[in-house]
């Protein structure tokens, strides 16, 4: 599992535009926004003609592309993608993908693709200069261990309360040992992840409690020998990932509407526990 040194950099943006349920994973419906058009093939205004034009950034990283190949539809973010493109009266072959990198994508200013899809974190300040679709991803907290560690291969919350947790002050993977781990002994609490990291390094902790983008970094780039133990059950106001559009797009009613479907749907759901759960390793502790 690797990703890119900018998912980590976003992983811990605090803004986001929907708040989750205490209990639940999967991304929550959002209202279905108002639209002043037909949200069909023939009637959406994109970048070409009887075409969907997607962005992301290049490589394209798993879990959210394989391969770097966003068109072959494999990966959370390929298969969201499309899932979106069918919402909207396309098919696989009306698809076309183009390559902007990430800071391009939110700068202010024209686009040329109809949306982008590269774990955006929606934030106020982005919002400033471009738009946003409902999230289709809410950010998970993950529990990570070295391969050495007592709870690396536990399955189970309780497996995990006589464990020593450690995570970044004040962050909610914090709070999700205190409200839903819930350990025996009182957490550890490091000013910057790169300390936690050190502690867990150390041996000082059995395991580091993150944002699951920063997870996936941790141990696919940064320590060899650690890995993912499983993702927590949700917690608080989680980080959301939107699909980006062109500010005053015409066509974000109509994605966000599609989103939305996919959420309510379920579809979400399943392409989360393909993806992310079972294919990139990262099970859900129960």
């Amino acid at each position: 599992m690797v990703t890119t040194p900018r998912t980590l950099a976003f992983a811990t943006a605090a803004a986001v535009l929907l708040a989750a349920s205490a209990c639940t994973p999967q991304v929550q419906p959002a209202p279905m926004p108002t639209v002043s058009m037909a949200c069909t093939k023939d009637s959406l205004p994109t970048e070409t003609a009887g075409k969907l034009t997607i962005a992301t950034d290049e490589p394209a990283y798993q879990p959210w592309f394989v391969d770097d190949k966003p068109d072959n539809g494999q990966g959370f973010e390929s298969a969201v993608a499309y899932a979106v493109a069918e919402q909207l009266g396309y098919a696989r072959d009306d698809v076309t993908w183009t390559r902007v990198r990430f800071d391009a994508a939110i700068a202010p200013g024209p686009k040329n693709f109809d949306f982008d899809i590269n774990q955006f974190s929606i934030t106020d300040e982005r919002k400033q200069a471009v738009d946003f679709s409902a999230p289709y991803y809410l950010v998970r907290q993950t529990v990570i261990a070295l391969k050495s560690s007592k709870i690396a291969g536990r399955t189970a919350l309780a497996e995990l309360r006589d464990a020593r947790l450690g995570a970044q002050v004040g962050t909610t993977s914090y709070q999700a040992i205190t409200d839903v781990v819930r350990p025996k002994s009182e957490p550890r609490v490091y000013n910057s992840n790169d300390d936690a990291k050190k502690a867990l390094q150390n041996g000082q902790i059995d395991g580091l409690v993150v944002d699951l983008p920063t997870a996936f970094y941790i141990t696919g780039a940064e320590i060899d020998d650690a890995v993912i133990v499983g993702q927590l059950p949700q917690v608080g106001s989680p980080e959301a990932f939107g699909l980006l559009l062109d500010k005053d797009s015409p066509l974000t009613g109509c994605v966000s509407a599609a989103v939305g479907r996919l959420a309510s749907d379920g579809v979400l759901r399943q392409l989360e526990e393909k993806w992310l759960a079972q294919d990139a390793g990262a099970p859900e502790l129960t």
